[in-house]
C-alpha cells in the first residue's frame, strides 16, 4: 500500500501554474494546510503573522473557503464578497491596514435623525453635502459634485459626534472613527503610512465616512515654534495631501472632522474642509424636548415645571441637560437610600421600597447642583461662524 495522502500530497497534486498562482495572490485568495504557505511557494515555510492574521479574519467571515485540488468548495454558492483589505504594495502596509480595520471599522451606529433634537440648520447642510449626493448621484456631477471635506465645531456636548454618526447611519457607509492614537504611531515614517492606508481603506469601502474626532489634536497650526516636532509635520503634510486627492476623484469617500476649538486648525486644513457647519448651544425648543423625552411626566403625579427648566438652562448643552435630569432623578432615589441605611441588615430585592416621582422640589435641587460648562466660548464660535462658517439663509 502506498503511504496515505496527506493534505501537502493533495496541493502537489493540484498545483496551479505560475500566472494562475499569480493572479490567486493578487485577489488573496489563499487556502490553509496546517500553517503551510499555499500563495504560489512550494517550500512548506508558515505564513508570516499579518496574513495569517487576515486569512483567518477572511475564514470566519466566511468570505473564501479553503481550495481543494485547486477548487473552492463552496457550499452556499454565493458570490464573492468584496475582500477586507485592497493590495498593498508590501506587507508592512499591509499590516497597517490590518491594524486599522481591528481597531477602527465598525458597523452601523444606529443613530436616527429624530435622536437629535434641534439642530435643524445643522441636519439640512449634512444632508446636502453628504446624504443626497449618495442617494441620488445623477445630480451631484461636474460642478456639483459633492463636498469631500464637513467640519463639525461649537461648543463641548452639543451633538457633533451623535451629527456624524447619524450621517453614517443615514447613508449606510463605512464608518471609520479615527482619533489621534489610531494614527499617531512611535516608529518613525509609520504616522504618515497609517494616513495612507487609512485613505486607502475607505476607497476600497466606498462610499465611507472617515470622521476625525477632535481634529485640532491632530493638526493644529504649522511653524507654531519649536514645539511642532518633524514627525507632527509629515502626518500633517500627508494628511493634507490625502484630503486634496479626495476633492479630485469621484470617488464617495467622505471626511467629517469634529473640533471644540476650530480657530487653532492649519489654513491649509480649512481650505480642505469645504463645509464648516457651527453645531451651537440647544435652543429653548430643542431643551424642552430634551427635558421632556428625559424626565417625562408621569400621569396622575404632579406636572414637572418644563417652562421653569427650560428658561433656567439657557446656556446649557445638551450633555449639561443629560446632566441635570440625572440630578433631578437621583433624588427620589436617595430619599430610598435613607430608608435602607437605617436597616441593620441588607433588604431583600423583592422586598426593595418603590422609588417616588420626580417632584419639583428635586429639579431645583438639580438646578441649584449643575452649572453649564460650554458657555464660555460663545462669542469665538459665533465669530468663526460668521468668518468661516457655512449657512443656509
Amino acid at each position: 500500500m502506498g503511504e496515505p495522502l496527506s493534505c501537502w500530497s493533495f496541493m502537489e497534486f493540484g498545483r496551479k501554474s505560475e500566472s494562475e498562482q499569480k493572479d490567486a495572490a493578487s485577489r488573496d485568495q489563499t487556502g490553509d494546510c496546517n500553517g503551510s504557505s499555499l500563495n504560489g511557494s512550494n517550500n512548506g515555510n508558515a505564513r508570516n503573522t499579518p496574513e495569517m492574521a487576515i486569512y483567518e479574519q477572511y475564514r470566519n467571515r466566511g468570505k473564501i473557503t479553503p481550495q481543494l485540488n485547486g477548487v473552492s468548495h463552496d457550499r452556499f454558492n454565493e458570490k464573492p464578497q468584496k475582500p477586507l483589505l485592497p493590495p498593498f504594495e508590501s506587507a508592512d502596509m499591509r499590516a497597517l491596514a490590518e491594524s486599522l480595520c481591528r481597531d477602527i471599522i465598525r458597523g452601523s451606529p444606529d443613530v436616527k435623525w429624530e435622536s437629535i433634537k434641534g439642530l435643524e440648520n445643522a441636519k439640512r447642510l449634512l444632508k446636502e453635502a453628504v446624504v443626497m449626493p449618495i442617494k441620488y448621484p445623477k445630480y451631484f456631477t461636474g460642478l456639483l459634485s459633492p463636498w469631500k471635506g464637513i467640519l463639525l465645531f461649537g461648543p463641548p456636548g452639543t451633538g457633533k459626534t451623535m451629527l456624524a454618526k447619524a450621517v453614517a447611519t443615514e447613508c449606510r457607509t463605512t464608518f471609520f472613527n479615527i482619533s489621534a492614537s489610531s494614527v499617531v504611531s512611535k516608529w518613525r515614517g509609520d504616522s504618515e503610512k497609517l494616513v495612507k492606508v487609512l485613505f486607502e481603506l475607505a476607497r476600497h469601502h466606498a462610499p465611507s465616512t472617515i470622521f476625525l474626532d477632535e481634529i485640532d489634536a491632530i493638526i493644529s497650526q504649522r511653524g507654531g515654534g519649536s514645539s511642532e516636532h518633524e514627525a507632527s509635520r509629515r502626518l500633517k503634510t500627508e494628511l493634507l495631501i490625502q484630503m486634496d486627492g479626495l476633492m479630485r476623484t469621484d470617488e464617495l469617500v467622505f471626511v467629517l472632522a469634529a473640533t471644540n476649538l476650530p480657530w487653532e486648525l492649519d489654513a491649509a486644513m480649512l481650505r480642505r474642509l469645504e463645509k464648516r457647519i457651527l453645531v451651537p448651544l440647544p435652543e429653548p425648543e430643542a431643551r424642552r424636548a430634551m427635558l421632556e423625552e428625559l424626565l417625562p411626566s408621569v400621569p396622575g403625579e404632579e406636572e414637572l415645571p418644563y417652562d421653569v427648566l427650560v428658561e433656567n438652562t439657557e446656556g446649557y448643552s445638551g450633555s449639561d441637560i443629560r446632566l441635570l435630569c440625572k440630578e433631578a432623578a437621583m433624588q427620589p432615589l436617595r430619599r430610598v437610600m435613607v430608608l435602607l441605611e437605617e436597616k441593620q441588615e441588607v433588604v431583600p430585592e423583592e422586598e426593595l421600597p418603590k422609588v417616588g416621582p420626580i417632584k419639583g422640589e428635586d429639579i431645583k435641587i438639580a438646578l441649584k447642583n449643575t452649572r453649564p460648562s460650554a458657555h464660555l466660548h460663545a462669542q469665538l464660535y459665533d465669530k468663526f461662524n460668521a468668518d468661516y462658517g457655512s449657512q443656509i439663509l
